[in-house]
């Protein structure tokens, strides 16, 4: 496993990589965000950002959501993953955003889980984007090269990884890193082919030189 010391030279390689890296989901308030990040579950930000500005524009509130016809809604986010569960969803959700929070966004993990369609992920996104709370989001990209570059064990869960990433990494940096991996993993450790031959941490990474051994 690469010690706490290791991991931040890792990220701050990273970071030098991607300086500007930040949430792609296009979004103007943290509700926006939460509905975004909630259609993205499985799916791209590219193929949510197709959608969402003429969703937010039809439905710009909780309210809006509610009062609209469930087809409506799906027929609006249908070329993305999921899309009928998904409007069930945000519906929901939006219902309790009025009933339970006046409308407004939870600033809480604990309280953002409550919401139908909102997992730890998203709850996770919406702190640290929205409301500057340190948070980091495991998605598939930072689990994908958390595990190549064994800062955790092959085996470690999407929670386990969320830790072990808070303890090797100082809090004020957990928003930025998060990004940063993600960028990494979308743009250059990539799921199928990365590019180990031009990786800036290829010394760190146990499972590149086994990778490229292997093509020898």
């Amino acid at each position: 496993m690469l010690s706490k010391e290791k991991t931040l030279e890792v990220v701050n390689i990273m970071a030098e990589m991607f300086p500007e890296a930040e949430c792609e989901l296009t979004h103007r308030n943290p509700f926006e965000l939460v509905i975004a990040v909630a259609l993205s579950a499985q799916a791209t930000d590219v193929s949510v950002n197709k959608v969402t500005p003429a969703l937010f524009e039809k439905y710009p509130t909780p309210e809006a959501f509610v009062q609209a016809p469930l087809e409506d809604i799906m027929n609006m986010i249908k070329t993305i993953g999921l899309y009928r569960n998904k409007a069930k969803n945000i519906k929901a959700c939006c219902q309790m955003l009025i009933e339970d929070f006046g409308g407004e966004v939870p600033q809480t993990r604990e309280e953002l889980v409550k919401l139908p369609g909102v997992g730890r992920k998203t709850a996770n996104v919406v702190l640290g984007d929205a409301f500057n709370v340190p948070a980091i989001a495991v998605d598939t990209h930072v689990e994908r090269v958390s595990k190549r570059l064994r800062i955790v064990k092959q085996k470690a869960t999407v929670l386990e990884v969320e830790e072990a990433l808070m303890k090797k990494i100082p809090k004020d940096m957990w928003v930025k890193t998060h990004h940063r991996m993600i960028f990494f993993g979308r743009y250059h450790c990539i799921a199928r082919q990365p590019k180990c031959e031009t990786c800036p941490v290829f010394d760190y990474c146990q499972e590149g030189k086994s990778r490229l051994l292997k093509q020898k």
